[in-house]
């Protein structure tokens, strides 16, 4: 098993998952954030199913779905009710990287988020599945 399943493994026999870091996103030039896109989009890739190998005998998985559209490249991770997408917007000679957290949108003036680095993807993978967190999202 690889340290990351073991971290999967880990968080469901109740160890808490660690918060993912986050920082203010700033535009920056596309070849840059369409560079940080991919690279991010690479690791899901594989983080996902390096958890699904471990959620699957459960009967659960995580669903990764790519949209690519006009000036637009997104990205969405999936566990039950909880989303975490990843999106990358082009305008001009620039664009913007966000993450946006089960669904809820930037609201009018509030600065858009982003990872703070693409390492941090392992504990925003470790939130979506985090037991108590799931549980308390059905419940609602």
């Amino acid at each position: 098993m690889t340290p990351f399943m073991l971290s999967v493994q880990a968080l469901l026999d109740g160890e808490a998952a660690p918060v993912a870091g986050v920082e203010d996103s700033v535009p920056m030039p596309i070849p840059v954030a369409t560079d940080v896109q991919v690279i991010v989009r690479s690791l899901a890739e594989q983080l996902v199913s390096e958890a699904n190998a471990i959620l699957r005998p459960r009967g659960d998985v995580i669903e990764l779905v790519d949209q690519v559209g006009p000036g637009e490249l997104t990205f969405t991770m999936t566990y039950h009710e909880r989303a975490a997408q990843v999106r990358t917007v082009m305008s001009g000679h620039s664009a913007l990287v966000s993450l946006i957290l089960s669904g809820q949108q930037n609201q009018q003036g509030q600065q858009p988020r982003r990872l703070s680095s693409e390492d941090e993807l392992q504990g925003l993978v470790l939130t979506l599945i985090e037991p108590q967190r799931v549980d308390a999202d059905r419940q609602e």
